[in-house]
């Protein structure tokens, strides 16, 4: 099995080469380039192509979230991972709008960043529990407004989808999901697809904060 191919884009060089040096104590896994600014990272990403971005969201010339969005302009299929500090809960949210595909705080072990990095490979999404109590939060306290059409059609869904949903909140791709419930990975592939658009959002993340705001994770 190939390398998993990392690229980190972090201004903090501190930051960075710890990263590094965590990464590369985990089997399976390469650091492949270094950016230092979200400029940088767009760029460097053009050209290296990985297959997992760890974006800081906090960077000069262009944030996390700028990048986040110009990068999956340019290719849908990135695969993004924010990792914060979590000091301005905006941030996350329009990382959330940007498609990135985890949200994760810095002081995560090794092991933890490593697994984040293969579950989001294997096509699925993660939320760290402090990251997704802090968006509900940003709902109720900062009046962000709630995806209102999403919420009136959680009522619509059935308990197989909701079972299914919970899953996909938990980070499990389809495989994983298709092997803890005994189903063909086509067949959850098509659940999780009509769950996107009874819901009206856009990617598995948003569906994952939606599941968490009704206590199914």
């Amino acid at each position: 099995m190939n390398d998993i191919r990392i690229m980190i884009a972090d201004d903090q060089r501190l930051m960075r080469d710890g990263l590094r040096l965590l990464l590369e104590l985990e089997e399976g896994l390469l650091v492949v380039g270094e950016a230092v600014d979200g400029r940088e990272a767009v760029a460097l990403y053009q050209s290296l192509t990985p297959d997992v971005v760890l974006m800081d969201i906090r960077m000069p010339h262009m944030t996390g979230v700028e990048a986040t969005k110009e990068i999956l302009t340019h290719d849908p299929q990135a695969r993004i991972i924010i990792l914060t500090t979590f000091d301005d809960e905006n941030f996350i949210w329009q990382g959330l709008q940007a498609g990135a595909l985890g949200y994760m705080l810095k002081d995560l072990s090794g092991a933890e960043l490593a697994q984040a990095i293969r579950t989001v490979m294997a096509g699925g999404s993660l939320l760290d529990p402090t990251v997704t109590r802090k968006l509900l939060n940003q709902f109720t306290q900062r009046g962000i407004p709630k995806p209102a059409a999403a919420f009136a059609a959680v009522e619509s869904l059935s308990a197989r989808e909701v079972e299914i949903l919970a899953l996909v909140a938990e980070g499990l791709s389809n495989p994983a999901i298709g092997r803890r419930l005994h189903l063909a990975e086509g067949t959850v592939k098509n659940y999780v697809s009509g769950i996107l658009q009874k819901l009206n959002v856009r990617d598995r993340t948003q569906a994952a904060v939606l599941a968490q705001e009704q206590g199914w994770i």
